[in-house]
């Protein structure tokens, strides 16, 4: 016959002193405070100068622009392609930046003058010309095309592109002020070119003056 206390599992007693005694009570940790070695400053708020604009459209794209150095199509950058309107002039302006860095890669006024093609060989794609282009900062002309996920998407982008060139011509004639300023930029930098090989009077006098010194 099988002993039946031998079948039991057994159960080791817990040694003595350790069962809610006192090894079972953690010490209070001792309250340290560290002084920072550098104290961040708070930044200021950085200021984008969309703030007080109001985005009328926004579309995935990628840009690219023609260098023309090279002869050849350069990418500018991937993101959003916005047409944002200022709250208080009412001019739209085209404004690109690229993802991750937020760069700016196209910014400039949408002028009555400026023609959307068609790029050859695709129908998500359209290209123009642009007097001043302010993505670098300073005013540049460019060639500048833009490339859609699919034709509908460019059709959307097109049909707003000439819905704000007509928004900004009745608002203020057929250029923006910062053609006209670029425009003025170029006139006043090839005076200065055609003045600089023109020679002055008074250098000629003394050319001729010493031409006639030596003939003597």
């Amino acid at each position: 016959m099988t002993d039946v206390a031998a079948t039991q599992p057994t159960h080791e007693k817990e040694p003595a002193g350790e069962e809610g005694g006192e090894d079972d009570q953690v010490a209070p940790s001792v309250d340290v405070h560290f002084e920072p070695v550098m104290k961040l400053e708070q930044l200021e708020e950085i200021k984008t100068f969309e703030e007080d604009e109001e985005t009328l459209f926004k579309m995935r794209a990628k840009l690219f622009r023609f260098d023309k150095g090279n002869n050849e199509w350069k990418e500018r950058g991937t993101g959003d392609v916005k047409f944002l309107q200022h709250r208080q002039s009412k001019k739209v302006r085209l404004l690109m930046r690229r993802d991750k860095t937020h760069k700016i890669c196209a910014n400039h006024y949408v002028s009555s003058d400026m023609t959307l093609s068609p790029n050859v060989g695709s129908d998500r794609s359209w290209v123009w010309s642009c007097l001043a282009d302010f993505a670098e900062g300073e005013p540049t002309a460019e060639l500048l095309a833009i490339r859609f996920a699919n034709s509908e998407n460019a059709n959307k982008f097109k049909a707003k592109f000439e819905e704000v060139q007509k928004l900004n011509a009745a608002l203020g004639g057929d250029k923006s002020k910062e053609d006209k300023e670029w425009t003025k930029v170029e006139a006043e930098s090839e005076s200065e070119s055609e003045s600089d090989t023109e020679e002055k009077p008074e250098e000629k006098k003394e050319e001729e003056k010493k031409e006639e010194e030596k003939k003597e």
